[in-house]
């Protein structure tokens, strides 16, 4: 085994150098790139994304960025195309095709076939003078001058080219389409990052107790009160309305000092003007408002400004949204 103590120097290396090359691809911007772009947002058809080897697994990232970002695209393995699977490519399809040399067997063969059925080609390639780049109605450069293999053989650095082109693609489309984060939830509706975008704090609240007392009643009451409905707090009301809120850490705090609490009462310890949220709010509005305060429970409050429930930073740790 080779020396351990290179480990650090080599992945810095190895970042710094496709990090050089990725900054490097800024040069490469140009009409052919604003052409593709324009071109695919005009289409009537979807983007069909190929290529070989190493290539055909970036094509497939593409290709799932492309349909979480609303532009409908399909992934074609250049292999299976000339096998059968050109099929895949519809009339008003545009292709992308990505290589870096742009010259692999498969790739001249599949190029002529899809120009003959007339779809347009947007070639993603290391080598615009190959056969690929001048085939290809557009041809957007993603040249670098070596690998991050230290035998500049395996494909490290190109192929993070290639994914960062096929993402600037997608984020221009995604501006022109004026897709939104709620757009975005559409395609997303699984998982934290789902519930992020769709879920409300009316959705976490439903299963939740209502703990609340008035202003009068005696602190043996709160007690009961924040023990049964097990939020760790309770509103304090006045027609319905809330004037204070009382946690297990303002009981606590009050104990340390007196254990006379028949001389209390729950205004006595409330704390005033507590924070709350609208019951329509974002669950992830929820989050940033305890994060910003300190705090793990919000009071909720629907249209006439009632109290209507209590988020715990449990109902959204649950959630996966923490």
């Amino acid at each position: 085994m080779k020396d351990k103590s290179n480990i650090i120097a080599n992945a810095k290396r190895t970042i710094l150098a496709e990090s050089e090359a990725i900054a490097n691809l800024a040069n490469f911007i140009d009409t052919a790139f604003e052409k593709a772009v324009t071109y695919i947002y005009k289409s009537k058809g979807r983007v069909i994304v190929t290529g070989i080897g190493k290539s055909a697994n970036i094509a497939a990232k593409i290709v799932a960025t492309f349909n979480s970002t609303g532009t409908p695209a399909v992934f074609m393995h250049a292999a299976d195309a000339i096998h059968g699977d050109l099929g895949t490519v519809l009339k008003d399809d545009v292709v992308i095709c990505i290589s870096k040399s742009g010259n692999t067997p498969e790739i001249k063969v599949l190029v002529p076939l899809i120009k003959n059925y007339g779809n347009k080609i947007i070639a993603i390639t290391g080598n615009v003078d190959s056969f690929l780049g001048k085939s290809a109605d557009f041809a957007l450069n993603t040249f670098v001058e070596k690998e991050a293999c230290p035998n500049n053989l395996a494909p490290t650095t190109s192929t993070t080219a290639q994914l960062v082109m096929g993402d600037a693609l997608a984020v221009c489309l995604l501006e022109l389409k004026g897709f939104t984060s709620k757009d975005f939830a559409k395609y997303h509706p699984g998982g934290a990052l789902g519930k992020r975008l769709y879920l409300r704090v009316s959705d976490l609240i439903k299963n939740n107790q209502l703990p609340k007392v008035l202003e009068n009643d005696s602190i043996a009451q709160v007690i009961i009160e924040i023990s049964e409905k097990r939020l760790g707090v309770t509103a304090v009301l006045k027609d319905d309305k809330i004037v204070g809120i009382i946690t297990d850490g303002d009981i606590r705090r009050m104990l340390s000092k007196t254990t006379e609490i028949n001389n209390f009462k729950a205004k006595d310890i409330m704390g005033k003007d507590p924070k709350s949220i609208h019951k329509d709010a974002m669950a992830i509005e929820a989050l940033d408002t305890l994060e910003n305060n300190s705090i793990t429970q919000i009071l909720v409050k629907d249209d006439d400004n009632k109290y209507v429930g209590v988020v715990h930073l449990h109902d959204l740790i649950k959630e996966g949204i923490f």
